[in-house]
C-alpha cells in the first residue's frame, strides 16, 4: 500500500512537470489529457484507499518516506499518515479537482495560457495532497506554503490585468501574516515538545499543557494556548477568517475555475483541516477553543451580510465561502470537529458546483458577470439552471441535501457547548441562515428568473454551455443532493474519527446530539419543527419578493437604509483600513526610515561622512608631501629636536 500512498499526490506532480515544462511539445490536447489522466489516476487510488479503509479493514499508516535533514535529534522528514479523516481528504480532493480540470477544457479553451494553467491547477493538487496526507510539521508547512505560492500565481494567472496582479499581491500579504503567526506556533511546540511528528506531539500534549511561557517575571503564558492560538492565526489567513478574510473575494480576479478549486476543496479548507488534526492539543486549552469559537461566528455571519449588497455572480459565491467557513470554524470552536470537517466535506461539492455553475452563467454571458445585466437564463441554460439549484438548495440546508445534515448538526452542536462565547456563537449561526437563503436565492432568482437585462446581442447568442463543463456540474450535483444521507449517521454518530479526533468527555456535544439521533429520515423529519428550516424558508421568500417580484423594494430599502447599504459595500471599511492605514502608515515609516537612517545616518554619517573625514585629513597631510627635499630635511631636523627635548625634560 505504501506505494499507492506515493503514487497519490506524485500522479499529479508529474502530470504538472509534464504540462509546464513539455507544454507546446505536447500541445494543448497533450496537456489537459496528461493532467487529467494524473489526477483521476490520484482520485481513483484515494477512493480505493478510503473504500479498503472503510470495508477492506486497512489499518491506518503513519511512516516516513524519507527523512530530508536531521539537526540536534530533531528529524525533519517527509511521511504520511493515512487515516479516516485524510483519506476522506484526499477523496474530496481529488475528486473536485477532476471536475475542475474537465472543466476548464471548455473554460479555457481560448486563452494564450491554456497548458500553463493546467500545470498550475494539478500542482495545486499535488501541494494540497501533501498537506492533507502529513504526518508531521515540517510536511504540513511545506503543503501549507505550497498551496500559497500556487494560489498566487492562479490568482494573479491573467498577469497582464493591474486587478489580478493587485489580487495575488493582497493575497500573498495577507497569508504572510497568518503564516507568521503558523510559525511561531510550530516553533513553541517543538520546544516544549522536541519533536515535529504529530504521534510524538500528541504524546506530549500533557506536558505542552502545564508548560508556562515566562514573558516577564511575574507574567506567564500557557504555552499551549499560546502555542494553539499562534497555530490558529495560520488558519485564519488560509481559511479566511476575520480579520485575515479580505484576500478571498479578491480571488475571483483569477478564472473561474480556479476560483472553484480554491473555495471548494483546497486552499480555505487547510486551516479546517488543520485544527481538527490538532484537536489534542486545542482541547486542552478553553482559552483557544473560545477564541476559535467567536472569530468564526463573526465571520459567519458579518461575512454573509456582505453577499447581500455584491452584484458580481462570482463575489456572491465568494463570500458565501467566507460565511460558510465561519461555520466550519465554529464547530471547530464548539469541540465538534467531526460536524466541522462534514460541513467542509458537504461544502466542497455544493460550493464548487456554485462556482462552476457561475462559470457556465459568465460563459454564456460573453465574461459578463454583473448579475444586474443578467435574468431570464432558464430557459437558455436548462443543465446549469437545474444543477445551480441543487447547489443553492444544498447550501441554504434545504431538507434532505447535503447542506442540510451538515449545517443543522453543526448549528445543534452549537447551541449544546456550554463554552464561552457559545450564546454569540449560536445567535450568529442562527442568523446566518436567514441570510445566506436571502443572498444565495437573490442570485438565483436574478439570474435566472425574471426579465432579461442583458443587450439583444448577448440575447440572440445564448446557448447551454459544452458538455465539458455541464458534466462537471451534474457530476457534482449528485453528491450534493445525496451525500448527506449516506455519510451523515457514520461519520457524525458510528465513530468514522475514533482514534482520529481528540474529545474530551466534558466537551463531547455531539455525544448529545447521537444519543437523540434516529437516522436521517428521523432527523428529516425534527427539521420541522427547528427554527432553522423556517428562517432558510423566510430568507427565500424575502429574496422573491425583493429581488423578483417587486425589485422596486429593494431600491427603496436601499434609499432607506442608505447608510447600512454603505457600510456594507465599503465591507466594514476592511480595505479601507488596510490600505489608507497600515500600508499607508508602513509607507511612512519606511520614507522616514530612509530619510533618517538611510540617508541621514548611513550614507550621510557612516558612507559618505566617513568618506568627507579621510578627504578632509587627506587634503591636510597634501600640504607636508611638497617634494622639495629641504622641506623634508626641515621636518626631520624637527623630529629629531622634538624627541631630544622629551629626553631632557622628561622628568
Amino acid at each position: 500500500m505504501q506505494s499507492i500512498y506515493l503514487a497519490i499526490p506524485l500522479a499529479p506532480l508529474a502530470a504538472a512537470i509534464l504540462a509546464g515544462l513539455f507544454g507546446r511539445s505536447i500541445g494543448r490536447a497533450g496537456a489537459h489529457t496528461v493532467t487529467i489522466l494524473g489526477v483521476a489516476t490520484s482520485c481513483a487510488l484515494s477512493c480505493y484507499v478510503l473504500y479498503q479503509m472503510l470495508f477492506g479493514g486497512l489499518a491506518p499508516f503513519n511512516g516516513p518516506v524519507y527523512t530530508w535533514l536531521a539537526s540536534d535529534g530533531v528529524q525533519m522528514q517527509v511521511g504520511f499518515l493515512i487515516d479516516h479523516l485524510s483519506a476522506m481528504m484526499m477523496v474530496v480532493v481529488t475528486f473536485v479537482s477532476l471536475m475542475v480540470h474537465v472543466y476548464t477544457i471548455g473554460y479555457m479553451h481560448e486563452d494564450p495560457g491554456y497548458q500553463r494553467f493546467f500545470a498550475y491547477i494539478s500542482l495545486f493538487t499535488f501541494a494540497m495532497l501533501m498537506l492533507v496526507m502529513a504526518n508531521n510539521f515540517m510536511q504540513l508547512f511545506f503543503g501549507w506554503e505550497a498551496v500559497g505560492v500556487v494560489s498566487y500565481l492562479l490568482i494573479g494567472f491573467w498577469y497582464t490585468r493591474p486587478s489580478a496582479i493587485f489580487a495575488n499581491l493582497k493575497a500573498f500579504l495577507v497569508n504572510r501574516v497568518g503564516d507568521f503567526g503558523f510559525v511561531l506556533g510550530i516553533a513553541a511546540v517543538l520546544r516544549y515538545t522536541g519533536s515535529l511528528d504529530y504521534a510524538q506531539v500528541f504524546a506530549h500534549a500533557p506536558a505542552l499543557a502545564a508548560a508556562q511561557i515566562h514573558v516577564t517575571s511575574t507574567v506567564t503564558w500557557s504555552a499551549i494556548t499560546f502555542a494553539c492560538i499562534c497555530l490558529f492565526v495560520g488558519a485564519m489567513g488560509k481559511s479566511a477568517q476575520v480579520p485575515l478574510h479580505v484576500w478571498l473575494p479578491d480571488s475571483m480576479e483569477g478564472p473561474t475555475p480556479i476560483s472553484a478549486l480554491i473555495h471548494a476543496a483546497t486552499m480555505v479548507t487547510a486551516g479546517i483541516f488543520m485544527v481538527a488534526r490538532m484537536s489534542p492539543l486545542f482541547e486542552m486549552s478553553d482559552t483557544a477553543l473560545s477564541t476559535v469559537l467567536v472569530i468564526g461566528a463573526t465571520t459567519a455571519l458579518f461575512m454573509g451580510l456582505l453577499g447581500i449588497v455584491a452584484n458580481d455572480i462570482k463575489r456572491v459565491v465568494a463570500y458565501s465561502t467566507l460565511s460558510q467557513l465561519g461555520y466550519m470554524t465554529v464547530a471547530l470552536g464548539a469541540s465538534a470537529y467531526g460536524a466541522g470537517i462534514f460541513h467542509l466535506m458537504t461544502h466542497a461539492f455544493f460550493k464548487a458546483l456554485l462556482f462552476l455553475a457561475a462559470g457556465s452563467v459568465i460563459m454564456a454571458m460573453h465574461h459578463e458577470q454583473d448579475m444586474r445585466k443578467m435574468g431570464g437564463l432558464r430557459k437558455y441554460l436548462p443543465i446549469t439552471y437545474w444543477t445551480c439549484l441543487v447547489g443553492s438548495l444544498a447550501l441554504i440546508g434545504f431538507p434532505g441535501t447535503s447542506g442540510f445534515f451538515s449545517k443543522d448538526v453543526l448549528i445543534d452542536a452549537v447551541r449544546a457547548s456550554t463554552r464561552p462565547g457559545a450564546g454569540y456563537a449560536y445567535f450568529c449561526v442562527l442568523a446566518g441562515v436567514f441570510i445566506t437563503a436571502l443572498y444565495t436565492f437573490r442570485m438565483f432568482f436574478m439570474t435566472f428568473h425574471g426579465k432579461p437585462r442583458m443587450d439583444h446581442h448577448t440575447e440572440e447568442h445564448l446557448h447551454e454551455s459544452p458538455w465539458v463543463v455541464t458534466v462537471p456540474l451534474v457530476l457534482l450535483a449528485i453528491p450534493s443532493a445525496v451525500i448527506g444521507w449516506l455519510t451523515v449517521e457514520p461519520m457524525l454518530f458510528g465513530g468514522y474519527f475514533n482514534g482520529v479526533i481528540s474529545v474530551e468527555p466534558a466537551h463531547d456535544v455531539l455525544k448529545g446530539i447521537g444519543e437523540e439521533f434516529g437516522g436521517p429520515v428521523t432527523f428529516l423529519a425534527h427539521a420541522f419543527a427547528a427554527p432553522t428550516l423556517w428562517l432558510a424558508a423566510l430568507g427565500v421568500a424575502t429574496a422573491w419578493l425583493f429581488f423578483l417580484k417587486k425589485p422596486e423594494l429593494a431600491d427603496a430599502a436601499q434609499r432607506r437604509f442608505g447608510w447600512l447599504h454603505a457600510v456594507l459595500t465599503e465591507k466594514y471599511g476592511f480595505d479601507w483600513f488596510n490600505e489608507h492605514v497600515l500600508v499607508a502608515g508602513g509607507r511612512l515609516l519606511g520614507s522616514g526610515l530612509w530619510h533618517v537612517g538611510d540617508e541621514t545616518l548611513i550614507d550621510g554619517g557612516m558612507v559618505n561622512g566617513s568618506a568627507r573625514v579621510v578627504g578632509w585629513f587627506g587634503s591636510v597631510m597634501r600640504y607636508a608631501q611638497s617634494g622639495y627635499l629641504y622641506h623634508y630635511a626641515f621636518a626631520m631636523i624637527l623630529g629629531l629636536a622634538s624627541f631630544l627635548l622629551w629626553l631632557v625634560w622628561r622628568p
